[in-house]
C-alpha cells in the first residue's frame, strides 16, 4: 500500500513538472539559439601584449580587464567611449590591443584609438566604401580596399595612400581569390615590420560575366559577378608586394600555369622573403615557393602530389621570431601533421605523426606550436602543443570542444568549451595544465524547456567504416508508439555536422521539430570532414555516390528501431546538402517521402570551377562522372513531394541549377514545389530565415502523412 501511494506522489510530480515547462516556439528556435538561449559565455577575450594580463566584453558593451592572479575591473562602457569621440559603437567592435594601454577599434569605416591611462582617444573615418580593412603588426597603419583596389593610411590620422590604381573592372586587387577551402579568407598580408604589404591580385578578363537579377532597382537591372564554372576559363593570380618607402609594386605571378591557384601566403620574421604554395589547376601538384622582396623566385622548396587533390590550407609557421625556418601543415601521410623545415626547403623534422585531424594552429613562437585537433574522437577539439624537437603535449584534457588563446609567452591559455552535457565552461589554466582562474561555468539555458539530448551514437557502413549519428526523439517520446522521422544532411567536404559540444552540433529548430511529435536524425557520412584523408577522399569523381550509400546505412539503422515508422521518412538539406537531399530522392524513390532541398547544386558542370574540379576533375576528363551525379538525368525517378528553395541572388550556387532542374521536370510532366527568396544570396538570414524554417518545417508537416 505504501509502495502504491509513492508511486503515485512520483507520478503527480512528474505530471506537474511536465505542465509546468515551457514550449519552444519555432521564432525561438531560429532566432533564439545564440541570443536568448546561448549559455553564458565569455565574448571578446582578448591577451594584453606582453603581460598576464586580459580583457573581455561583459555583455558586449562593457570592458573588463583582469590578471591572471588577480582581481577584475570594469574598465569603461562603450556609451563613454561614443560621447568622448563623437561616435555610434553598439558593442566593442573588432577589439584589439595595440599595446599594454592602448586598443583599437573598427566598425565600418570608423577606426578607433584609445588609451586606458591616458583616458584619451583618436577617431579616423575612412571612405565610406571601405571593405577587408586590415591593420599592421603595431596598428600604426590600416590598408583596406576601394572597389577593387588597394589603399592604406596611418590609423592616428586619416591619409589615404593609393598602393593600386587599376581601372580595368577585370583587374581585382587586395581581394580573397579563389575559395576558403583553399584557406583563402583575406586578401592584404603586411609584413612583420610594416615597411612592406602582399596583396593578391587577379585578373578575371577571361572568366564568364554572370548576371543576378536586382529587383530593388525600378524597372530590375542586372548585375554581374565573376563566375568560372567547371572546365571553362578561370582567373589568373599575382600576388603584389609594396614597398611602404619605395612608393612601388613588384608582382609574383605563377610559374607553372596561368591559371594555377596562389594561396597560403606568408612573411618571413625577418621581412625579407615570402612563401606561398602554388597550386595546379587540377589541385594534383603543389610547389612551395621561396620569393625575394623583389618579386623573384628563390627556390622551390618543396612539392607534393596526389592522385584525387593535395589541399594546402594553411600558411608557414615560424617558432622563432629569430629564425626563417617554417612549420608547414600537410595531410601527406593520410592525416594533417606538422613539418619542420629549413627556410632552404630541408625538412628538420616531422614535429607530429598523429592519426587524427588537426584543425588549427593556434600560436607559434618561443620554439613551440600550439594547435587543435579531433584527438582520438573526431568529435571532440582539444589544444596540442608541439616543440620543435617533436615533443607533443595534450593541454586540454577534458572532452568537448575547445575554443582556445594562448598569451605571447606560452605560459598561459585561455579556454573556453563546451561537450554534450556541459553547456560552456571558461577558465584560465597554465599551459601545463593547471586551474588559474574559473570564469564562467554555464547553467543549461534551456532547462525549463525539457528538451530531449541527443542520442550520439557510431554505425558502420557496409564494409566497415564507423560513422556517426545523432538522433533527437520529443520530449515526450513515448517507445510504444511510431514516429517519422527527418534526416538533416549536409554530406558534404569540410563539414561536420556532430560534434562534442553543446546541443551536440544540431540547431534548435531540429529540436521544436522534435517536439511537433519527430524524431530528427543525421549522419556525417564518408566525404564529410575531420576523419582524415581515406574518409574524406573516396568520394573523389564521383560526388553523391558513397555519400548516398552511407546515408542508406543510416535509414537501415533507424528501420531496426521499433518506434520508427520507416513509410514517413523526410530529408531536408542546403546546399550541399541540397543536393543530397536530391540525390537520395531520386537514387532511392520511395525511401524518402518528402524532401525539401535548398539551394541545391543540380548539376556540377554549373559549379564554380575551384571546387568542382577539385573533386569531380574538369566535364571534359570525367564526362561519365558528371552524367551519373547530375540530378538532372536522374529526375524522372522522382516519387514523393519535392519542395526546391533558392535565393534568387545566390552567388555561389547559381539559380541556374534549381532553374534547370524545374526545367526537366516540367519536360517530364512531374510536379514539385518551388520557393524563391527574393535578392538573398547563398542563404536566407535574418528576420527571414524564421520565414524559411517555417516553409521548410510546414511541408514536410503537411505532406509526411
Amino acid at each position: 500500500m505504501y509502495n502504491r501511494f509513492v508511486l503515485l506522489c512520483l507520478a503527480f510530480l512528474l505530471t506537474t513538472v511536465s505542465s509546468a515547462q515551457k514550449d519552444l516556439t519555432l521564432e525561438q528556435a531560429v532566432m533564439g539559439q545564440y541570443q536568448q538561449f546561448y549559455p553564458e559565455h565569455i565574448f571578446g577575450f582578448e591577451w594584453i601584449k606582453n603581460q598576464s594580463k586580459y580583457s573581455y566584453l561583459k555583455g558586449y558593451q562593457t570592458l573588463v580587464v583582469g590578471e591572471v592572479g588577480g582581481d577584475e575591473e570594469q574598465i569603461m562602457h562603450i556609451r563613454e567611449l561614443n560621447e568622448l569621440l563623437d561616435i555610434q559603437f553598439f558593442y566593442f567592435a573588432g577589439f584589439k590591443w595595440k599595446n599594454e594601454s592602448t586598443f583599437v577599434l573598427n566598425f565600418n569605416e570608423v577606426v578607433v584609438t584609445y588609451n586606458i591611462e591616458t583616458k584619451k582617444g583618436t577617431k579616423v573615418e575612412l571612405p565610406k566604401n571601405a571593405e577587408r580593412i586590415k591593420f599592421n603588426e603595431d596598428y600604426s597603419l590600416v590598408a583596406y580596399t576601394r572597389d577593387n583596389n588597394l589603399y592604406y593610411s596611418p590609423v592616428d590620422s586619416f591619409d589615404e595612400i593609393e598602393v593600386t590604381n587599376n581601372i580595368d573592372l577585370n583587374i581585382v586587387s587586395g581581394q580573397e581569390i579563389a575559395r576558403s577551402e583553399m584557406g583563402i579568407t583575406e586578401g592584404i598580408f603586411w609584413s612583420p615590420s610594416g615597411n612592406r604589404i602582399a596583396f593578391y591580385q587577379k585578373d578575371e578578363s577571361n572568366v564568364h560575366d554572370y548576371p543576378l537579377l536586382n529587383i530593388n532597382d525600378y524597372p530590375g537591372s542586372l548585375t554581374s559577378i565573376k563566375y568560372p564554372m567547371a572546365g571553362q576559363d578561370s582567373e589568373r593570380a599575382r600576388v603584389g608586394i609594396y614597398s611602404i618607402k619605395d612608393r612601388s609594386t613588384v608582382f609574383i605571378s605563377t610559374e607553372h600555369g596561368e591559371e594555377n591557384y596562389l594561396t597560403n601566403v606568408s612573411w618571413t620574421p625577418d621581412d625579407q622573403f615570402i612563401l606561398l604554395a602554388e597550386v595546379a589547376r587540377s589541385q594534383k601538384h603543389i610547389w612551395v615557393q621561396k620569393y625575394n622582396v623583389q618579386g623573384q623566385l628563390i627556390k622551390t622548396l618543396f612539392e607534393e602530389s596526389s592522385d584525387t587533390w593535395v589541399e594546402p590550407e594553411k600558411p608557414a609557421y615560424f617558432p622563432s621570431k629569430n629564425s626563417n625556418d617554417f612549420v608547414w601543415v600537410s595531410e601527406r601521410d593520410g592525416f594533417d601533421n606538422l613539418y619542420y623545415y629549413s627556410i632552404d626547403g630541408e625538412l628538420k623534422r616531422q614535429l607530429t605523426n598523429n592519426k587524427f585531424m588537426l584543425k588549427e594552429v593556434v600560436a607559434a613562437h618561443h620554439g613551440e606550436i600550439f594547435f587543435t585537433a579531433t584527438g582520438e574522437n573526431p568529435l571532440n577539439t582539444l589544444l596540442y602543443k608541439v616543440d620543435i624537437k617533436g615533443r607533443q603535449n595534450l593541454i586540454t584534457k577534458e572532452s568537448g570542444t575547445h575554443s582556445v588563446s594562448v598569451n605571447c609567452t606560452g605560459a598561459f591559455v585561455f579556454d573556453q568549451f563546451s561537450s554534450h552535457d556541459t553547456p560552456n565552461k571558461a577558465l584560465i589554466k597554465s599551459v601545463k595544465g593547471k586551474e588559474l582562474k574559473e570564469m564562467v561555468v554555464a547553467d543549461n539555458p534551456l532547462a525549463e524547456y525539457g528538451l530531449s539530448k541527443a542520442e550520439i551514437k557510431t554505425i558502420q557502413s557496409k564494409d566497415g567504416v564507423e560513422l556517426y549519428t545523432r538522433l533527437i526523439k520529443p520530449k515526450d517520446f513515448d517507445s510504444t508508439k511510431k514516429y517519422p522521422v527527418l534526416i538533416y544532411v549536409y554530406g558534404g567536404p569540410h563539414a561536420q555536422l556532430i560534434t562534442n559540444s553543446w546541443l551536440d552540433g544540431a540547431s534548435l529548430w531540429m529540436h521544436w521539430m522534435a517536439n511537433q511529435g519527430y524524431v530528427v536524425f543525421t549522419l556525417d557520412n564518408r566525404g564529410s570532414g575531420n576523419r582524415g584523408v581515406e574518409f574524406e577522399h573516396v568520394i573523389h569523381r564521383n560526388l553523391g555516390v558513397v555519400e548516398h550509400q552511407d546515408q542508406l546505412e543510416g535509414v537501415n539503422y533507424l528501420s531496426q528501431l521499433d518506434y520508427i515508422d520507416t513509410s514517413r521518412i523526410a530529408v531536408h538539406g542546403w546546399s550541399y546538402g541540397g543536393f543530397m537531399t536530391g540525390t537520395m530522392m531520386m537514387k532511392s524513390p520511395g525511401v524518402f517521402k518528402v524532401g525539401v532541398a535548398g539551394g541545391p547544386v543540380t548539376d556540377w558542370k554549373f559549379y564554380e570551377a575551384m571546387y568542382g574540379e577539385r573533386y569531380m576533375d574538369t566535364p571534359e576528363e570525367n564526362k561519365e562522372g558528371y552524367e551519373k551525379t547530375s540530378l538532372l538525368n536522374q529526375a524522372e525517378n522522382l516519387k514523393g513531394d519535392l519542395l526546391l528553395i533558392h535565393g534568387t541572388s545566390d552567388p555561389v550556387v547559381v539559380m541556374q541549377h534549381n532553374l534547370a532542374l524545374i526545367k526537366k521536370f516540367v519536360e517530364l510532366g512531374i510536379q514539385v514545389d518551388f520557393f524563391p527568396y527574393p535578392m538573398h544570396e547563398h542563404n536566407v538570414r535574418g528576420k527571414d530565415r524564421v520565414h524559411l524554417m517555417q516553409k521548410v518545417l510546414d511541408y514536410v508537416l503537411e505532406n509526411n502523412q
